[in-house]
């Protein structure tokens, strides 16, 4: 078994004893380290976003003291979710390994596939002009940092 999915199922481990959350573990990598490591928290922190990927997502963004982990890789025992993997992406990480599938997740109960498989939200646009203000004003900020 690869080292770091190692570390990352025993995250997902710690998570299932402790009554954390799912079964869903991972851990951050650069230049063959690892920077962080987390499991699924949503039961204990009562948040729907508290993800492993996530979690450790932020763990490492700390540690770097950066928002930008490009030149790392993640690790997780399960295919990430589109929330994960808009945050994976969202934080230049380009390289994801994972284990089980969203068919895995969805078979022992999990939503994941869902994601993937149906259409479950309805989107509408409102009250464009106005939202589009403070978009203008960041838009003609001097000072502003690009991420």
């Amino acid at each position: 078994m690869n080292g770091y999915m190692q570390e990352a199922v025993k995250e997902a481990f710690k998570g299932v004893l402790k009554n954390h959350g799912g079964p869903f573990g991972a851990a951050i990598v650069k230049d063959g380290k690892i920077i962080a490591k987390s499991h699924n928290k949503v039961l204990k922190s009562n948040d729907p976003t508290s993800h492993a990927e996530m979690n450790a997502i932020r763990k490492a963004s700390k540690k770097l003291g950066t928002f930008d982990l490009e030149g790392c890789e993640i690790y997780t025992t399960c295919m990430p979710c589109p929330m994960c993997v808009g945050a994976i992406r969202w934080a230049n990480i380009r390289t994801v390994y994972f284990g089980a599938t969203s068919q895995d997740a969805d078979d022992i109960g999990f939503r994941d596939k869902e994601f993937y498989d149906k259409e479950f939200l309805n989107i509408k646009n409102i009250d464009r002009d106005a939202c589009l203000e403070p978009f203008k004003a960041w838009q003609a900020k001097e000072d502003k940092i690009i991420y």
